[in-house]
C-alpha cells in the first residue's frame, strides 16, 4: 500500500474541490422536479374533450368514462387551459372519492348527481393523497382548476348542462 504525504495547500485545494461540489451538487438539486417533468408528462393523457355549461358558464372538459382514463385522469400535467377541465363519467351514482397523487396542478372538484345537480365541492391540494369524497351518489365529477367554481359563483345545487350519457 502507498501512503503520500499532502502538503497544506494541498489539503486546502481539495477541500475547495469538495466545497464546490457540494454547492453544485445542491445547485442541481432544484433542477429535479424540472426534469422529472419531462418523463412525467409522456404520462399524460389527451382525451375528448365536451363542451359543458354550468349557470350560464362555458367550459371545455376531457371526458374520462373507462376505469383506466379515471385512474389517471389528471395526473401528469404541469398545466391545464383556462376554463378546461375533466369530467369522470362513472357507471352508477354512489359516493365517489378522489385524490391528487402525481397530479401536480392544484384543483377542485364538483361531485355530480345523476339529474345534473353539483353534489359538493372540494378543493385539492397538488400531490396530496388525502380522500375527498362526495357527500352523496355521484354519477359525475368534474375536475378545474383550484378555485374555478368560486369564481364563477359556481356551488352546491347548481345544475351542469351537456353531460354524457351514461352506458348502462
Amino acid at each position: 500500500m502507498a501512503f503520500m504525504r499532502l502538503d497544506r495547500q494541498t489539503v486546502k485545494s481539495a477541500l475547495k474541490a469538495v466545497a464546490a461540489l457540494t454547492t453544485f451538487l445542491a445547485a442541481m438539486s432544484g433542477l429535479l422536479p424540472a426534469i422529472a417533468q419531462a418523463p412525467a408528462a409522456e404520462k399524460a393523457q389527451s382525451l375528448p374533450s365536451i363542451p359543458l355549461v354550468i349557470s350560464g358558464t362555458k367550459l371545455a372538459a376531457e371526458v374520462a368514462s373507462t376505469p383506466e382514463q379515471r385512474s389517471i385522469g389528471l395526473m401528469y400535467r404541469f398545466s391545464l387551459q383556462p376554463d378546461h377541465g375533466m369530467i369522470f363519467v362513472f357507471e352508477r351514482a354512489e359516493p365517489q372519492a378522489f385524490y391528487m397523487k402525481n397530479t401536480y396542478i392544484p384543483l377542485s372538484i364538483a361531485f355530480i348527481g345523476r339529474d345534473g345537480r353539483i353534489l359538493n365541492i372540494a378543493d385539492m391540494a397538488p400531490r396530496d393523497e388525502s380522500l375527498h369524497w362526495s357527500i352523496g351518489p355521484a354519477q359525475f365529477a368534474l375536475e378545474m382548476r383550484k378555485g374555478w367554481f368560486a369564481a364563477h359563483g359556481i356551488g352546491p345545487g347548481d345544475r351542469v348542462e351537456g353531460l354524457p350519457a351514461i352506458r348502462r
